[in-house]
Order: C-alpha cells, then structure tokens, then sequence
C-alpha cells in the first residue's frame, strides 16, 4: 500500500470532520450527514480501486 494513499484519506477525513463541526454549529444537521456520508463513499471508492488493483495482480501473478 502507497503512503500517500494514507495521507489522501486522513485528508479527507480531516476536511470532512471540520466541514460537519462548522455545519453543526450552524444547525444544518442534515448537510453534515450528508457531508459526512460523501466523504465516507469518496474514501470507500478509493479502497475498492486500491484492492481491484490487488485482485488483478494477484490473478496475473496465478496465471488466471
């Protein structure tokens, strides 16, 4: 696994926490799920492309 993909998604994590902080205390609950739920879904992309990735070395390395 590639550093800078654990410093991407503590990035995002990051932005995606002060972002709920700021529309919380603006009493925008709902936009904070939101937020929260995008960041979420943003972050799983990046691991399902990461472990496809896997999965297509592994094939080629087994000769599938």
């Amino acid at each position: 696994m590639e550093v800078d993909l654990i410093f991407k998604i503590a990035t995002i994590g990051i932005i995606v926490a002060v972002l709920n902080q700021v529309l919380i205390r603006s009493g925008r609950e709902e936009q904070a799920m939101m937020t929260t739920l995008a960041g979420l879904i943003v972050v799983l992309l990046m691991i399902v492309r990461q472990i496809s990735g896997l999965f297509d070395t592994i094939k080629s390395l087994f000769g599938f």
